[in-house]
């Protein structure tokens, strides 16, 4: 379990990891928040709770995202399941939002003035997509301010470990080249840190951190490209 952080001033985040205690056994041993694997259901609740009493909220306050690798956002007011989207924005003081993982790209914003957080989910197709841009375009709709909107990318496969074939690669620099990247083996790959930030900044956004962990080299967090089928990551957003 990382370190809660404060994302802005007000705003707390953090990222859970494999081994945080959890009760999932293998292949997603053992702190697995992914409902959407073949875990027990009943594991993966208990995992849900052990995770945010030790991120100090109540479980009953998460709002959780059916990830469907869209670009479609959801605007939650009230927890649970925000439906089959890739980003979730609230402006209720009382929620707290999660998005999953497990190689793709966690994404945690927020403008504490205007009282507006967001999370989302930006894998290969999100980013060709656009989920980042979307998720703040939908929080400054909800009277966010970009110019103030902070933004904390989770970890997620680096660019000299995510190999795609060509013509993928070509799918996602059409749109944003700084996705391009060569990997350590010489072959073509997808940089979604490097492609998300230059969307974010193209959106208006200049306030990014990022934990650089590369989940496939990282044996604490999730990775599928490790070893499928495994479990999920939460990174999760709340206000104070």
């Amino acid at each position: 379990m990382t370190a809660v952080t404060e994302i802005g001033p007000g705003v707390r985040a953090g990222f859970t990891e494999r081994y945080g205690g959890g009760v999932s056994a293998a292949p997603f041993d053992t702190l697995n928040l992914g409902a959407g694997v073949a875990d027990d259901p009943a594991a993966v609740a208990e995992n849900r709770r052990i995770a945010a009493n030790r991120f100090g909220f109540d479980p009953e306050r998460v709002v959780w995202m059916t990830q469907v690798h869209s670009a479609d956002v959801a605007v939650a007011d009230a927890p649970g399941d925000a439906g089959r989207v890739d980003a979730v924005v609230t402006t209720r003081p009382d929620l707290v939002l999660a998005t999953l993982a497990a190689d793709c790209l966690p994404i945690l914003a927020a403008d504490l003035e205007a009282g507006v957080i967001g999370a989302a989910h930006s894998g290969r197709l999100g980013t060709v997509r656009g989920v980042a841009a979307a998720l703040i375009a939908e929080m400054v709709s909800q009277g966010a301010s970009v110019e103030r909107v902070s933004v904390l990318l989770g970890p997620a496969i680096c660019g000299a470990c995510y190999e795609v074939p060509p013509q993928m690669q070509d799918e996602v620099a059409a749109g944003t080249p700084e996705a391009a990247s060569r990997t350590r083996a010489g072959t073509t790959g997808v940089d979604l840190r490097a492609g998300v930030t230059a969307q974010l900044r193209r959106a208006g956004v200049r306030r990014i951190a990022a934990d650089g962990r590369c989940t496939l080299e990282s044996p604490e967090l999730f990775s599928h490209r490790r070893g499928a089928p495994t479990g999920r990551l939460a990174g999760f957003v709340w206000r104070a």
